[in-house]
């Protein structure tokens, strides 16, 4: 499995914006890709709530957004050329060969794919890939910075439920 960096955002204080963006990423990469750590299989499946989210789900879903923002975006490939699903939704499902550790991996590997297509583009460089039209890079770091600290809430409050369920 590929590491996810380990500088941490007061490490970036007085650095360059986009030096700050990645930075920040990894910091919401990490902890959701350690939400799943030392749970069991079926803790990870769990279901808490009426949609797909389960914790796997969620870092499932992670792969799948990378691919979204830094693959389709920046590449222009289809997502059927990508091989992700069609729609969001879709990505929570978990398969049978999915476990902590397959889609551990393979978060870590979506996030290093994803730092190298973005690393020869300027922030405000456009991505062309995406159904919105063109958009600045800086604008997709900005969203998955979203996307992710969202992810990040949904997977504390199902693994408190899980680890802690009095």
């Amino acid at each position: 499995m590929s590491a996810l960096p380990q500088t941490f955002a007061d490490d970036v204080i007085n650095q360059d914006l986009r030096t700050q963006f990645e930075t920040f990423l990894d910091e919401h990469r990490r902890a959701l890709n350690a939400s799943l750590d030392g749970l069991t299989e079926e803790q990870a499946r769990r279901r808490l709530v009426q949609s797909r989210t389960t914790l796997l789900g969620l870092v499932k879903h992670a792969i799948f957004v990378e691919k979204v923002w830094f693959d389709e975006a920046i590449t222009c490939r289809s997502r059927a050329d990508i091989g992700i699903p069609a729609t969001p939704d879709e990505s929570f499902i978990l398969g049978e060969e999915d476990t902590i550790a397959s889609i551990q991996s393979a978060h870590a590997e979506a996030c290093e794919a994803s730092r190298r297509a973005a690393a020869n583009a300027g922030l405000d460089e456009l991505v062309l890939g995406n159904r919105r039209g063109p958009l600045p890079l800086r604008w997709v770091y900005l969203h998955m910075l979203r996307e992710l600290a969202q992810h990040c809430g949904h997977a504390d409050i199902l693994r408190e439920q899980i680890v802690n369920p009095d």
